[in-house]
C-alpha cells in the first residue's frame, strides 16, 4: 500500500477507516511513550520517527541525506507494521518483547517488523513500554556498534 504524504496527519487521512483508527493508536501510544530527541516525520513512505540530523549529523549510513531510522509504522496490504529498529539490532530487547508479547494470537515477526493482521490485536501497552526502553543516546550507541560489526 503505498501512500504519498508530506506529514503523518496526511498519511493518516489516506488510509481506509478500520486502518485510520489503528495507526492513529499506534500514533498516539508511541508519540505518548517516545523519548526526548527523536522526531516524527514521514520516511521511506511511513510514518517515522528518527533521530534528526540536528543529534546525528551523519543521519543514516544506507542513504545520509536520510535521518537515523528508529520506529516506522505503516499500513500494508495485508496488515499494518510496527517497525523497531533496535529490535533488530539488540537481543535483549527483542526477547523482552517476545516474552511480553500476548501468546494470542502468535507473535508474526520479521527482523524488525512485527506485523498485525488484526487491527484488534495490536498490544499497544506493550508498544509503549517498548518505545520508551531505548533513549536517543541508546541507539545511536547501539546502532554504531552494529556497524562496526
Amino acid at each position: 500500500m503505498t501512500i504519498k504524504a508530506k506529514t503523518p496527519k496526511e498519511y493518516i487521512a489516506q488510509l481506509p477507516d478500520d486502518r485510520k483508527k489503528a495507526i492513529e493508536s499506534l500514533r498516539k501510544v508511541i508519540l505518548k511513550n517516545l523519548p526526548k530527541g527523536f522526531s516524527e516525520t514521514i520516511s521511506y513512505g511511513m510514518i517515522g520517527y528518527v533521530v534528526p540530523h540536528t543529534i546525528y549529523p551523519g543521519g543514516y549510513h544506507c542513504n545520509p541525506i536520510q535521518p537515523l531510522p528508529f520506529i516506522a509504522i505503516a499500513s500494508q496490504k495485508n496488515h499494518i507494521a510496527l517497525y523497531h529498529m533496535a529490535l533488530y539490532a539488540d537481543k535483549k530487547l527483542l526477547d523482552w518483547f517476545r516474552k511480553g508479547y500476548p501468546k494470542d494470537p502468535k507473535l508474526d515477526m520479521g527482523k524488525s517488523c512485527v506485523r498485525f493482521k488484526k487491527i484488534e490485536n495490536i498490544p499497544l501497552e506493550l508498544i509503549g513500554k517498548l518505545v520508551k526502553k531505548v533513549s536517543v543516546k541508546d541507539w545511536i550507541k547501539l546502532y554504531e556498534s552494529c556497524l562496526k560489526n
